[in-house]
């Protein structure tokens, strides 16, 4: 590649890059995408609830050995693991894994439970995009004796 096209294709990527992020790079600050997408991990639309609109954002922990339980999102939610790795299986049967550093845009009203099948903490940032007086999570209620 010639000198000229190098630096071409470098002004171009620059460009893009500084329009791209809410932060641009500079010596002092460093800017990684970590998620950009318009669908969810089943390749769904992600769609946004009507009504007035409530970002919240939790941390959740999951010990060694642990789980969250099967449930469900009802709005979009959006969560990067940040310590350790999870383990996500789907009603269907789906295993999807998340190690630090990793971000998934997950699916709305989709059955699943996560599972730290680590030696450590597991530590995720997870971010809802809902609406007032709507849940982000509903716990699925199993029956005794039931495998989920």
């Amino acid at each position: 590649m010639t000198l000229l096209i190098r630096l071409i294709f470098f002004v171009a990527a620059a460009s893009v890059a500084s329009t791209t992020w809410s932060i641009e790079a500079s010596e002092k600050v460093s800017v990684t995408p970590v998620l950009k997408t318009q669908k969810n991990w089943y390749g769904d639309q992600i769609v946004y609830p009507s009504g007035k609109a409530e970002a919240t954002v939790v941390v959740v922990e999951i010990a060694p050995g642990g789980a969250t339980g099967w449930h469900s999102h009802p709005v979009p939610s959006f969560g990067m693991v940040m310590e350790g790795a999870i383990e996500v299986e789907f009603e269907n049967g789906e295993v999807k894994h998340l190690m630090a550093g990793q971000a998934a845009a997950e699916a709305v009203n989709v059955w699943h439970n996560g599972h730290n099948r680590g030696e450590v903490t597991a530590k995720l940032v997870v971010f809802y995009a809902g609406a007032t007086d709507q849940p982000l999570t509903v716990q699925k209620h199993t029956q005794p004796g039931s495998a989920r």
